[in-house]
């Protein structure tokens, strides 16, 4: 998508206040119509602005109270066999690959330790992984976030 207007700006700041706002309701509090709201929310749609509608669950409440980040070390020209075969695992939340010593960010849940430990072997036991390290997740102390992203771009144009 190239550059955000203001308006565009305006509506993704509303919504990143109220995720859950309908149409009229952000139509209202921006001064702008209906269709204008719903037009600029399609065209944000196709231009890949939103990354998913699933809501966000937490895994404790499912019984997975402990998160770790599990750091992946594999062999390169296998990453895209290899990270297809993690994402089959059901305890992995999200994964993302970066440059650098390590090769993938694993993000899992696991009921208990023994669980942790049989998710990590599994991971470890996946053809071309050759090293794993697993952190605990202690708490969250910045969750995701974008407003203050929409904030810093409104305020340069």
């Amino acid at each position: 998508m190239g550059s955000l207007d203001r308006v565009d700006l305006d509506l993704l700041k509303a919504l990143a206040d109220d995720h859950r706002a309908t149409v009229v309701a952000l139509a209202d509090r921006l001064g702008l119509s209906r269709n204008t709201v719903q037009a600029r929310m399609a065209r944000l749609e196709r231009s890949g602005v939103f990354q998913s509608f699933e809501r966000a669950m937490s895994p404790a409440a499912l019984g997975l109270p402990i998160e770790a980040m599990v750091s992946v070390i594999v062999r390169q020209a296998d990453i895209p066999r290899i990270t297809a075969e993690i994402a089959e695992i059901p305890e992995v939340i999200q994964a993302h690959g970066l440059s650098g010593q390590i090769d993938l960010m694993v993000r899992v849940a696991a009921r208990d330790t023994q669980h942790l430990f049989d998710v990590d072997a599994r991971i470890l036991s996946i053809e071309g992984v050759e090293r794993t390290e697993t952190s605990l997740v202690m708490g969250e102390v910045i969750g995701y976030r974008i407003r203050p992203i929409l904030e810093s771009v409104r305020r340069e144009q």
